[in-house]
């Protein structure tokens, strides 16, 4: 008897999340795409980078910061 109580509550059990869940392998989905890599290069604006730009990675000591630091060591 509990065996039999058993299989029929995994037969409903399946037939609801069936019909909840739904048939997957019937879906469609849309992918989205990306673009084909390209082999031209193309110039940075001369704007931005030129000769005149001013470099972020040197370091800029504004005042009388070097006698300072120098102090708290």
């Amino acid at each position: 008897m509990i065996i039999l109580i058993a299989s029929v509550s995994v037969m409903i059990a399946y037939f609801v999340a069936k019909a909840i869940v739904g048939d997957v392998q019937n879906e469609t989905v849309k992918v989205k795409t990306t673009d084909a890599i390209s082999t031209d290069i193309t110039q940075p604006d001369p704007s931005v980078f030129n000769t005149n730009a001013i470099n972020p990675t040197v370091e800029v000591i504004i005042g009388d910061q070097a006698t300072s630091s120098q102090s708290k060591q």
